[in-house]
């Protein structure tokens, strides 16, 4: 029986898994983006969200913690660098995962795993929906009503202050003759 078991083993050795799960990570932090199966993403969301949260506080301490899991120096200079200037503000949630269908050799479902502030059409996307204002019914009807004749108001006035220029020559040809 599995009963408490957390974790999904992948079909691996545990230390296959471990160094497939570090290079995974190493490759996601560099790349920002990578393609993988479904069940290795879940897999490597939880291997990569403990260390960017570990990375938030730049110590000696947790470089070296990080760095006996990634096993790479620049993976680490880019996750205490400009990772952290992403998504450090963050109270967690820095991945992403989007289904992308099935693969063809085998029908494993595949996906893409990404850093959340790195993709800059989902940021695009995002920011015009803030600017919306929700506006009940009365307050628009209202508004209707005094739209047209605030705005028509100024136009009139403008037409008598000065006489647009073809006018102003048909004006001046009627008085000379």
């Amino acid at each position: 029986m599995r009963h408490g078991k957390k974790n999904n083993h992948l079909g691996r050795t545990a230390s296959h898994r471990k160094a497939m799960l570090s290079n995974m990570a190493t490759s996601l932090i560099l790349h920002k983006r990578i393609s993988t199966t479904l069940a290795k993403a879940k897999e490597l969301k939880k291997f990569v969200e403990p260390l960017v949260t570990r990375a938030k506080e730049d110590s000696t301490h947790n470089r070296r913690i990080a760095f006996s899991y990634l096993k790479s120096k620049d993976a680490i200079k880019a996750l205490f660098g400009e990772v952290i200037e992403k998504v450090g503000t963050r109270p967690g949630g820095y991945t992403r995962i989007i289904k992308t269908g099935f693969r063809l050799g085998d029908n494993a479902e595949m996906c893409i795993i990404e850093l959340v502030d790195f993709n800059e059409l989902m940021l695009k996307d995002a920011k015009p929906a803030k600017k919306t204002t929700r506006r009940s019914r009365r307050a628009t009807t209202g508004k209707a009503a005094d739209a047209p004749a605030s705005t028509s108001a100024p136009v009139a006035e403008a037409k008598t202050e000065a006489p647009s220029a073809p006018e102003a020559s048909a004006e001046s040809e009627n008085e000379e003759k």
